[in-house]
């Protein structure tokens, strides 16, 4: 069963997203007005050490007021690939250089209401390049035991759709489900 887009139109606009409005037939044949988000992509690091880490940045989110570990992540800019926005961003928020990255799950958050895709690649081995260029984005930057990861997870320790999404296909990888 498939919908169908007949128009579409912008309901609002900004650099990062935008608001539309669409005239859409559902499979019963009606056509209804529908909204939805078109917004930029995102891309995120899972970068991991010898010692079984990942990099994590300890971030307040103003719009939800909450404090959580998310993974280096942002928008990736227009002539940019994911993995270019990933190695970008990890280096802009962390101070660290990917050596390689490999893709590891790529998601829609919202695939009903958004189509924003969310890219995380993983490393596995990075150089310090130096203190982090892009200081709005976190208080503190740790290696912390993966581990800890469930039990931050489920303390709500984590949160961000992205980085539980990437950390926990990290740990499927690492630790294959029993059964």
């Amino acid at each position: 069963m498939q919908w169908l887009i007949h128009s579409e139109e912008d309901a609002w606009r900004s650099p990062w997203l935008a608001v539309r409005r669409l005239q859409v037939q559902r499979p019963d044949g009606e056509e209804v007005e529908y909204h939805a988000i078109r917004a930029s992509d995102v891309a995120a690091v899972v970068l991991t050490d010898e010692q079984q880490r990942v990099l994590l940045l300890w971030r307040h989110r103003f719009l939800t007021d909450t404090w959580a570990w998310e993974l280096p992540m942002g928008l990736v800019e227009p002539g940019e690939t994911a993995a270019q926005a990933a190695a970008r961003e990890l280096e802009e928020e962390t101070g660290w250089r990917a050596d390689e990255l490999q893709e590891l799950v790529c998601a829609q958050p919202g695939a009903g209401i958004i189509d924003s895709a969310h890219h995380v690649f993983r490393a596995t081995s990075a150089q310090y390049a130096g203190e982090p260029t892009e200081r709005n984005e976190s208080d503190r930057i740790e290696w912390v035991p993966l581990a800890d990861v469930p039990a931050m997870i489920s303390r709500r320790e984590i949160v961000s759709s992205i980085t539980l999404v990437g950390l926990q296909q990290e740990l499927m990888t690492r630790w294959p489900l029993e059964g």
